[in-house]
C-alpha cells in the first residue's frame, strides 16, 4: 500500500481526475476554512444589539480592572476609576474581603445616541485577602481615577510566612 491509497481523492485510477483550487490542495487549509465559517455562522446569529466580543463593554462586569501585589509586609491594591470621584467610591473591609463598591452616573440624557462605549451604572468588587491585616493602619488614596489601598499585614501574619527550599 502506498501513501497515495491513503488520500481519499484521486484514489482509484478510473476515476476521472478532480480540479482542485489551490487551498483545497492542503486539508489544514481546507479545514481552517470550514471551521472559520462555522465560527462566522455562529457569531452572526446573534442580536446585533449585544456588545461586540472583545470590546470593553462586554467585560463591564468585571469592572473595575484591579491590579494586586504582595509582599513580606503588605498587600497593595490599585484599582482603575476613570470618571469617578472620591465620593463615588467606597472602600470596605469585613472578614478578610476587601469590597470596592460605587457608581458611574449618566452626565446627559441623550436619546439620539446610536452607539457608546461609556460605562454606567453600579460596580461591587470583592477580593479575598486570605491573610491578617491591621485594619487601623489600611491607606486609601484615590489620584487621576487610580484608587490606591495598603493593607500593612499583622505581625503575625508577617511571622507565618516560611520560607521552602527548593532541592535539585
Amino acid at each position: 500500500m502506498s501513501v497515495r491509497d491513503l488520500i481519499p481523492w484521486g484514489r482509484s485510477s478510473n476515476q476521472a481526475p478532480t480540479v482542485f483550487r489551490d487551498e483545497d490542495r492542503n486539508p489544514f487549509l481546507s479545514l481552517h476554512r470550514e471551521v472559520n465559517r462555522l465560527f462566522d455562522d455562529v457569531f452572526r446569529s446573534f442580536d446585533s444589539r449585544l456588545p461586540a466580543f472583545g470590546s470593553l463593554s462586554s467585560f463591564s462586569a468585571a469592572w473595575p480592572n484591579v491590579e494586586i501585589s504582595e509582599t513580606d509586609k503588605d498587600i497593595r491594591v490599585s484599582a482603575e476609576v476613570p470618571g469617578l470621584e472620591e465620593k463615588d467610591i467606597e472602600v470596605l473591609l469585613d472578614d478578610g474581603v476587601l469590597t470596592l463598591k460605587g457608581e458611574k452616573r449618566s452626565e446627559t440624557e441623550d436619546k439620539d445616541k446610536q452607539f457608546s462605549e461609556r460605562f454606567y451604572g453600579r460596580f461591587e468588587r470583592r477580593i479575598p485577602l486570605g491573610v491578617e491585616v491591621e485594619e487601623d493602619k489600611i491607606e486609601a488614596r484615590f489620584k487621576n481615577g487610580v484608587l490606591s489601598i495598603v493593607l500593612p499585614k499583622s505581625p503575625r501574619a508577617q511571622s507565618q510566612v516560611k520560607r521552602i527550599a527548593i532541592k535539585s
